[in-house]
Parts: structure tokens; sequence; C-alpha cells
């Protein structure tokens, strides 16, 4: 078993790290029961139509925390989760919010992206991202990734969908946990089951500023989501992707 250095070593030569078995089953099932409740069998989209049309992105996030409910603090407060953070970015790491994010049956997942812009390399968030079900090809919203790239700047503009070399497929069992530095290039596939979701337990080194994650690069565009505005068209080289 890799020691918890090992695995901070393994998440910044990644930009990723996928540890399965993390939580145990029967709380997993709480919770997932618990987000069921809340979003019910056909939610509602929570962004605007020119989001939605523009990103690729099919997905309704809920803000447990915000609301009060304390139910996923059990996921939040875990002292292996906050080892392996503090190893990671910092002892004196912050946390930032809990988002549940929902996608419902044939819907498209979402597009390649970073969380947060990549040009400063020392503002990122980072992403906690539990698996309260399984995640398969049979049901599709797997997540991809490309190993490396929170080293490799900005995001190129093209295809939002496109296949890229290299890239790895993420089928996390339940219970797993899957850290995702914010500017790692990812995006999540088609979903054919009846919904996907995951709990995203986001954080970030000590003095990142709140909002790092306010406006998220895509292939096609720069969106700042407290506004809820496009602030930068992109457009492909004639080479790429």
């Amino acid at each position: 078993m890799q020691s918890i250095g090992q695995l901070a070593q393994q998440f910044w030569r990644d930009g990723y790290l996928i540890l399965e078995d993390f939580f145990e089953v029967d709380v997993m099932d709480r919770l997932n029961q618990v987000i069921l409740d809340h979003f019910g069998p056909a939610p509602d989209y929570w962004h605007n139509d020119e989001f939605l049309t523009k990103s690729q992105v099919e997905v309704i996030p809920w803000f447990p925390q915000r609301e009060g409910i304390t139910d996923f603090d059990i996921l939040a407060d875990d002292p292996r989760l906050h080892r392996l953070t503090a190893e990671i970015i910092g002892e004196e790491w912050q946390e930032q919010y809990c988002m549940m994010m929902f996608s419902r049956q044939g819907s498209k997942g979402q597009a390649w992206h970073q969380d947060c812009a990549p040009e400063d390399p020392a503002l990122f968030n980072l992403n906690r991202l539990v698996y309260t079900h399984s995640i398969n090809e049979s049901i599709g919203g797997q997540t991809v990734v490309m190993p490396g790239t929170h080293k490799k700047g900005l995001l190129p503009a093209g295809d939002p969908h496109a296949d890229l070399e290299n890239q790895v497929i993420i089928s996390p069992r339940k219970g797993s946990l899957l850290l995702l530095h914010g500017h790692t290039w990812h995006r999540v596939l088609p979903i054919h089951g009846r919904y996907r979701f995951s709990s995203n337990f986001r954080s970030a080194p000590k003095g990142t500023p709140e909002d790092i994650t306010d406006i998220c690069v895509y292939r096609n565009m720069r969106y700042r989501f407290s506004t809820s505005e496009v602030i930068e068209e992109r457009l492909p080289l004639p080479d790429a992707v």
C-alpha cells in the first residue's frame, strides 16, 4: 500500500489521483438516497440556455451545505481526507464548498474544461470527488482526464467533446475518491443510465481567492458563472482538433 507521501507525489505527477473503496458502501448508499430524494427523477436545468448550448455541459448542481443540510459532513470531515488534502496542497488548506452534480439520462455529460484559469500555476482549486454509486461503461458518465495537463497551461481551443490522444477514462466504483487538480483537462462522457452524479468537496491552498472557480475554461469559450456570461469566445487554430 502506498504511503500518503507517495499518493501526493502521484497526484502531482498526473494531476489527478483515484482511490477506490475509500468510503464505506453503507454510507454511500444512504447519501445516494439523499441526493436522489433532492433531485427527483427529472430535475430542471439550473444554467441558462446560452451556457447549456455553448458549453455542452448538461449538469445540474446542488449546494446542500448552503441550505443547512449536514448529511454530507461525514465525508467532508473524514480525517483521512483531511490528511491527504494537507499533504497535497499544504497544512493550511481551505475548504470552498460542497457541490452535488446531477446528470439526467440521455444528457451529453460535460465537455472538456478546466475548473479555473491556468495562467498562474499557483492559483488553483482541488476537486475532491466522491462517488456514491458506481459509474461504468454501461451507464456512461465516466470521467475522462488528460494526465499531466495541470502543468500544460491553457486547454487548447477545439471540439468540446473530441477524444484526445493519451486521454484516460476513469470508471469509479461506489465509494471511490477522485482528487483532481483544477487545471487538469477533463470531461464527462454521455449518460446512458437513469442518472449520474458525483459529490465535489472543493478545496484550495491557503490564500487562494474564494472565487477561483468563478471563471471556467472550455475549448470554445471562457464562462463567468457569477454573471452568467461568456467572457471570451475561443476559436481553434486551423490544425487543432
